[in-house]
């Protein structure tokens, strides 16, 4: 009889393991489904910010770096012949280079900062609480964000939302020529940007690469615009390593 009643708990006891162990990973399971359903609109939200965020030191670094030093006669270099016509149009190579080490080098070291939450006096981050800036918080994504419901943006957990620069940061010059009346042509130039940045919520992050194509010039060019103009942009390229 004991035997029988010994063998009975043993039985239930191992019934309670299995449905024990069952709902652990049950658990787990939906837990995992849930962070995949509630991470995605996070990410997407978090890419956003960065890449707003990132646009507003990309713009500012090119301000101080090309847009209040450089003119035209500083970025092209315009060959005649002895008729007056123009025969080439390429880069100042020498200037373009200084222009672009010092922007990525403006760049680089407000990323850095922000991801520090050094913020310096200039005010470019006008739009942003500074108090999170200083903890290296970009912004929140609120429940609003997860759920798509604006209803309930003041309700349950804010999580914080960091970048990080993760790599090289690559840029180089490009131009557009158009026709612009007759005989003349409209040169524009380009600052072509590539960023790698780290996006980082709470138990996950992720990188992304960022490009940006900014217009810093442009020229009109009178007469016949010549066969030969800007040769290879693609070699004007700056590499600046994290």
């Amino acid at each position: 009889m004991k035997k029988i009643k010994l063998k009975s708990k043993i039985k239930k006891i191992k019934i309670i393991i299995i449905i024990i162990i069952i709902s652990v990973f049950s658990g787990i399971y939906l837990l995992e489904k849930t962070a995949q359903k509630i991470k995605k609109p996070i990410l997407k939200y978090a890419e956003i910010e960065t890449k707003k965020i990132s646009n507003i030191i990309i713009n500012d670094a090119i301000s101080r770096s090309i847009t209040k030093n450089a003119s035209s006669k500083k970025i092209f270099e315009i060959t005649k012949n002895s008729s007056d016509e123009i025969e080439t149009i390429d880069f100042n190579t020498v200037n373009i280079n200084k222009y672009l080490t010092k922007m990525v080098k403006y760049i680089q070291q407000d990323l850095i900062n922000l991801e520090k939450g050094k913020i310096d006096k200039r005010k470019i981050f006008k739009e942003y609480d500074e108090k999170d800036l200083k903890k290296g918080i970009i912004t929140y994504a609120r429940p609003s964000v997860i759920f798509n419901n604006p209803i309930i943006s003041n309700l349950g957990p804010k999580i914080p939302i960091r970048l990080s620069l993760a790599g090289d940061i690559i840029s180089y010059i490009s131009a557009e020529i158009d026709s612009y009346g007759i005989n003349s042509a409209l040169v524009k130039v380009f600052v072509n940007l590539k960023i790698t940045e780290k996006i980082i919520i709470p138990f996950y992050d992720k990188n992304i690469d960022m490009e940006a194509k900014i217009p810093i010039a442009m020229k009109i060019i009178n007469g016949i615009v010549p066969e030969y103009y800007f040769g290879n942009t693609e070699s004007k390229k700056i590499v600046i390593p994290k």
